[in-house]
């Protein structure tokens, strides 16, 4: 018998709507009609982290029937238990309704269809506290066939064949960025993962930390052995307590699995990680003004050359990538480069996660093919703009970024063509503005 999970979103927003109550609910109401986990009819309760449509929340899914339901309350804990999961029958008004129809397989809902996860391939779909969850989707097999089937040279080489550039803002080649830390004269070196997402309206990595903080523990690892680093530091703002309980959470078991430590798998490679929680410093998501605030210095940016790939943490060579770019290494280690330049664009392969937020109708994650056009994301996804007002400007690419008018809707989000017209992906910020906002406050 396939178990039925029933997948409660633990997530940050979803917990600001009360899903703590909801998932305590439905716990009880299955054990006291004995239908848990440890029952013949194997429904397994699990609080997971975000599964995208973070302004619908709290949300439930049942699997393998698909069921996402939306809004739900304690009260509403009994109909799904007793409705669904006992009698068979799925609570129509607790889902996403599209037009006057109501749509019951969340892949094929409007905000689900047109995307194509990577980064976000286990959020909302185990739980974060439980490695074997993990293990059970090819966790750490990517791991495996670095150390046992690849030189560090070949893993560079497969990165950079993939294309895949970093996700936090530059679109710097992450292969080639490895590739110079290697070659780099230094009796240490280090992996550094910056977790210090600052834009505003971003919660990408944020949710990838709390939903799935094995895949960048696994990635981090991959980077270690590919550029012959022993030790990596993951460095998170305060303001993340979920994040950083999770993560924490998945280090110690990660210990544990003896997928880090000493001899990975039967090699000859060790590596560990560790934590370092930030104050909340803006200016900390520089890679260099990181680095110092690792160091237990202020968070101040340094002049570049030299970069850190050649003088990073105590001077010696590191290689910082954020969140979602690592996010992305094990799924191109185990299907390889070809697969990964199949989506996107040529010069921007691969997908792009977007934390979508402001005037539309549904805020939430979104991750979609880079080229995907704006028009697709704020109209197709998240459901256009509330009272059916005109869209008036998107922000885009934080501060650094841009603010595009209406104008450049079906415009390409890619690397190249945002910043054709003076914006930038940069880490995946998206807020909506419509018809009411004034563009001299907003400047200002």
């Amino acid at each position: 018998m396939i178990p039925r999970e029933v997948l409660i979103c633990g997530g940050t927003g979803c917990l600001s709507a009360g899903a703590e109550d909801v998932e305590r609910r439905i716990a009880k109401l299955l054990s006291e009609r004995g239908i848990d986990g440890d029952s013949t009819v194997g429904i397994i309760p699990k609080k997971t982290g975000c599964i995208g449509p973070c302004s619908l929340g709290p949300t439930v899914l049942v699997l393998p029937e698909e069921t996402l339901y939306v809004g739900v309350g304690v009260e509403d804990a009994s109909r799904i238990v007793d409705e669904h999961l006992i009698g068979g029958t799925p609570v129509r008004d607790l889902m996403i309704s599209e037009g006057d129809r109501r749509v019951e397989r969340y892949s094929e809902q409007a905000f689900f269809r047109p995307q194509e996860k990577i980064a976000l391939r286990n959020t909302g779909l185990i739980d974060p506290l439980e490695i074997g969850d993990y293990l059970y989707r090819d966790g750490y097999a990517s791991l495996r066939t670095a150390l046992n089937e690849m030189s560090p040279e070949e893993v560079i080489e497969m990165v950079k064949d993939s294309g895949l550039r970093g996700r936090g803002g530059a679109g710097f080649p992450t292969g080639l960025k490895w590739e110079f830390t290697r070659a780099a004269a230094g009796a240490q070196k280090f992996v550094v993962c910056n977790a210090d997402e600052g834009d505003p309206g971003a919660f990408m990595d944020r949710s990838i930390l709390e939903g799935d903080p094995h895949s960048i523990i696994e990635a981090m690892a991959i980077a270690g052995y590919a550029v012959g680093a022993d030790t990596g530091y993951v460095y998170v703002r305060a303001e993340y307590p979920l994040a950083v309980n999770n993560l924490q959470h998945a280090l110690g078991d990660a210990r544990r699995e003896g997928v880090l430590g000493k001899n990975i798998y039967g090699s000859d490679f060790d590596f560990d990680v560790q934590m370092r929680v930030g104050a909340g410093a803006f200016v900390c998501g520089e890679e260099t003004a990181l680095i110092a605030s690792i160091e237990g210095d202020r968070g101040y940016p340094r002049s570049k050359p030299p970069f850190p790939a050649n003088r990073g943490l105590w001077g010696y060579p590191t290689v910082i990538n954020n969140v979602e770019t690592l996010a992305n290494i094990p799924p191109i280690v185990s299907r390889g480069s070809e697969w990964f330049r199949g989506i996107g664009t040529e010069s921007s392969p691969g997908t792009k996660v977007f934390a979508v937020a402001g005037d539309v109708e549904n805020t939430g994650l979104v991750e979609v093919p880079m080229g995907t056009t704006l028009r697709q994301i704020i109209f197709d996804i998240a459901g256009g703009i509330p009272g059916g007002k005109e869209l008036k400007a998107v922000q885009i690419g934080g501060p650094s970024g841009g603010t595009l008018p209406a104008e450049y809707l079906d415009m390409e989000v890619d690397f190249e063509s945002l910043e054709s017209v003076g914006a930038i992906v940069g880490s995946g910020g998206l807020i909506v503005m419509d018809e009411d906002n004034c563009m001299v406050d907003v400047a200002r």
